[in-house]
């Protein structure tokens, strides 16, 4: 392999240049082959194997739904001070030798900040229930009475107010967190749900993530906001969670995870304890209430938006 196109530490590099190429689905791998000759760090397009009946099925956009799957792309970033003139020779060659046809070669200018912070430009403050504003770290806000205001930065994190999901829960939790109540957050993402049960007077608040990334982003956000009864850890969902019962549970997932979370929940669970599940589309909400229906619980609520729904649970 030429050293010349092996890739390498480029620091604090801002400006990089996308090189994208599209093949028939069938020359993938010759087409990965060839592209890694010119960096290792590879982006890979391939949605030939997506799968509604995968546990993240629910949250799949729809413009990768209707993705063309005879095709796939693979990409490399060249820094400043790589030639992609040369680069761009390179991979001409080698496609000949190798006999791949790409479909598609496109050449495109990017700034890591726009990688980084474009998305910026569309998070704003949300208002969600009756009493929380969900504000970005870099937006100015001015509160009006009443507002509890949660700053986040949700960073690689899941977890902005903005989508359905996440506003359907937290308006359950302005309605079900009581004062000094111990929490209990499964897959805590960016940490929002633990923050705002803690601006709503809960007590002690225990938030898990099994990504590490998330954990990181969940502990910054606690420690920007100043709260000192919130902890995070990791744990895939409740295999490292203190056994114990909590007073409010949240769990804002998608459907299939749920399921498999709630035969474990009973040692958890109060006699008063309310548990608030969202991440449910409306076409599996009966799978899911059936499913916490077998295993003793009632459901005491059951808010819906678009196309999604949440719901809150106590023990029958």
């Amino acid at each position: 392999m030429d050293k010349d196109y092996l890739c390498g530490d480029y620091g604090t590099v801002t400006d990089w240049t996308q090189i994208r190429v599209t093949v028939a689905l069938p020359e993938l791998d010759r087409l990965t082959a060839v592209m890694s000759m010119v960096s290792n760090n590879l982006q890979i397009e391939d949605y030939s194997d997506i799968d509604l009946k995968t546990c993240y099925g629910d949250l799949i956009d729809e413009s990768i739904l209707n993705a063309d799957k005879t095709i796939a792309s693979v990409s490399v970033y060249l820094p400043a001070e790589r030639s992609v003139p040369e680069c761009m020779a390179f991979l001409q060659d080698r496609f000949a030798q190798s006999g791949l046809k790409p479909v598609k070669i496109e050449v495109v200018g990017v700034k890591e900040e726009d990688w980084a912070n474009a998305w910026k430009a569309y998070y704003k403050p949300i208002r969600v229930g009756k009493r929380l504003v969900i504000v970005p770290a870099w937006e100015n806000y001015r509160a009006e009475p009443g507002d509890l205001i949660v700053r986040m930065d949700p960073g690689m994190a899941f977890g902005t107010g903005t989508h359905e999901t996440t506003r359907l829960i937290i308006g359950l939790l302005e309605t079900y967190t009581k004062p000094g109540c111990k929490m209990l957050d499964v897959g805590t993402g960016s940490g929002i749900l633990a923050i705002c049960a803690s601006k709503l007077g809960a007590g002690e608040c225990f938030a898990y993530d099994i990504d590490p990334m998330a954990v990181r982003v969940a502990t910054e956000n606690v420690k920007d906001s100043g709260l000192a009864n919130i902890h995070c850890g990791q744990s895939d969902l409740l295999k490292g969670v203190k056994k114990q019962p909590y007073d409010l549970i949240c769990a804002n997932l998608v459907a299939d995870i749920i399921l498999r979370m709630i035969p474990d929940l009973s040692p958890l669970m109060g006699s008063e304890t309310v548990l608030l599940a969202s991440g449910i589309i409306l076409e599996r909400a009966d799978e899911v209430k059936q499913c916490f229906e077998t295993y003793g619980y009632r459901i005491i609520d059951q808010p819906i938006e678009n196309g999604w729904c949440a719901l809150a649970v106590q023990k029958a």
